[in-house]
């Protein structure tokens, strides 16, 4: 379809143009609401979820692995059914918002009890069988309420507005004003609150173990009931803009609209690639190996004034550059940089007895991760808002390639691939965690990892996902969803979306299915 530019004739440069146009459609308390919402998916402390699991709940990284394994495998199980039963879903209240209301309290409950199991299993050791079988059966619970809840937030960002400028707007101001919002918060309070325990500066009495187990689950906690809070409020005064065909596709369809559907194609392979990437966590190379982690918010420090001045250049970079170049560059650019990280620490370590190293001494390392996250935040904005919105586009491609649209099965198609990399990935890691002697007591006990872990911490935090999560870029070299054909796309979907509202309108169902019919006819003629 994108290649008969004939077609493109038949509109006046007024359609043609009118991808460009800066239309609104969201009126100011659902903005409002989308911005608290976007603050409340980086209000909590997950960052330290895998730390909190090994050390504080402490479930054998053994068990960890196997309990990785059974949840992925369940993951992409629940997928494609759940994505099944969202693309047949038709009601008032919108193909997504019910599932988004209906689950949130379940959701909240199960998320209390993760950050419970300390107390709930108070005594228990790292080999305990009923609690690694509760903590599999909550995280099954846990995943399928997830899905669910990610499908379906996943096709209210891409019907919310009709308009892909609109839709750019949202998500830029959201990412940008989120931060006052302090979204951040939690994690940088966790942050403080580790380094005080763990330098032993909070002196009450009570044991580490006991003053860790008292921060996780007070934070955890506390961070679940108020950003499900906030997301229930947003998804209450949320709507949905963007029409659904009348007849639901069958699943044949939905699947065919993913294979036929060349931008997702190529994003979902991307992120299946990179997927494989081994990468480490930088909390356990701050805490592990410096234990500094409020180096974290101190690197952060000269970078933060660049990252709500990076969102104005977002305008400027989609003006100039193709989707293609941003998606790679601003998918990438983390990693990029983390190559000289890595051979900046590598100064002066001996690779035979893996001591040395400046990868070891808190205040090159806080000057060389402050220069890291200035260059980075520089892309801040683009990162934020490019992948989001080429997804977006995708699904408009659909839309304007079959006639209708199938945000759940592609999102779980395009999640699925990155899932099943992504799990492999993190079994990989937890398990090189255990080969290389990785010790869970260390961290409440006072004790220090060897020196051959801490330069293994250091290396999956710095070069490993360079190494291993690159390949992702080759898909993208081939992602051609810009400019005539993107302009010839939306001038036909707006003239489409125009009949079918005057037809609802006027209750004339009969004329939307006759639409219906003869785009699958066209459809038909063109494969």
């Amino acid at each position: 379809m994108a290649k008969q530019p004939e077609n493109a004739q038949t509109f006046t440069d007024e359609q043609l143009g009118y991808v460009y146009e800066n239309r609104r459609y969201v009126g100011t308390k659902e903005t409002i609401g989308f911005i608290v919402w976007d603050a409340t998916q980086s209000f909590n402390i997950n960052a330290y979820t895998n730390r909190f699991i090994t050390n504080i709940v402490k479930i054998d990284l053994g068990y960890q692995t196997i309990a990785k394994s059974i949840n992925s495998v369940w993951d992409i199980v629940n997928d494609v059914f759940t994505a099944a039963i969202v693309e047949k879903t038709r009601t008032r209240w919108g193909k997504f918002r019910p599932y988004l209301l209906g689950l949130a309290v379940p959701g909240c409950i199960a998320t209390l009890f993760y950050w419970c199991m300390p107390f709930l299993f108070a005594g228990k050791n790292a080999m305990s069988v009923s609690k690694f079988v509760f903590y599999v059966a909550l995280e099954i619970l846990r995943e399928g309420v997830s899905t669910f809840q990610g499908i379906a937030r996943t096709g209210l960002m891409a019907t919310i507005t009709p308009h892909p400028v609109d839709r750019t707007r949202l998500i830029t101001i959201a990412n940008f004003a989120s931060g006052f919002f302090g979204e951040n918060l939690p994690a940088q309070i966790m942050t403080i609150l580790l380094d005080l325990i763990d330098n032993r500066a909070i002196k009450n009495g009570m044991t580490v173990e006991k003053q860790l187990r008292g921060a996780f689950v007070g934070m955890g906690a506390a961070t679940t009931l108020i950003a499900s809070g906030m997301s229930f409020w947003f998804f209450s005064i949320s709507k949905e803009r963007v029409m659904q065909s009348i007849s639901t596709p069958s699943i044949k369809d939905s699947l065919r609209s993913v294979i036929n559907n060349k931008p997702i194609l190529l994003l979902t392979l991307s992120e299946f690639l990179a997927g494989f990437g081994i990468s480490g966590s930088e909390t356990d190379y701050y805490i592990d190996v410096l234990h500094f982690a409020s180096m974290v918010l101190l690197a952060g420090i000269p970078a933060a004034p660049i990252t709500p001045i990076s969102y104005s250049f977002v305008p400027w970079f989609r003006r100039r550059f193709s989707s293609r170049l941003l998606y790679i560059v601003g998918k990438n650019i983390g990693n990029i940089l983390y190559i000289f990280v890595f051979l900046f620490g590598c100064i002066g370590f001996n690779p035979k007895t893996f001591e040395g190293g400046l990868y070891r001494k808190r205040i090159p390392m806080l000057i060389v991760m402050a220069l890291w996250e200035m260059i980075f935040c520089v892309f801040y904005g683009l990162r934020s808002v490019i992948g989001t919105e080429l997804y977006n586009e995708s699904m408009d491609y659909c839309e304007w390639k079959n006639g209708y649209r199938t945000e759940a099965m592609t999102s779980v198609a395009k999640g699925l691939a990155a899932k099943v990399s992504s799990s492999v990935s993190g079994v990989v890691t937890t398990a090189l965690k255990k080969i290389v002697g990785y010790n869970q007591d260390a961290y409440t006990s006072g004790g220090e990892q060897t020196d051959k872990v801490k330069f293994f911490i250091f290396a999956m935090f710095t070069i490993l996902p360079v190494l291993t999560g690159s390949f992702g870029i080759i898909p993208m070299l081939f992602y051609d969803l810009n400019g005539k054909k993107k302009e010839l796309m939306y001038a036909e979907l707006l003239t489409r979306r125009k009949e079918a509202s005057i037809a609802a309108s006027d209750g004339d169902l009969d004329s939307i299915r006759e639409m219906e019919e003869k785009l699958k006819e066209l459809r038909n003629t063109r494969k």
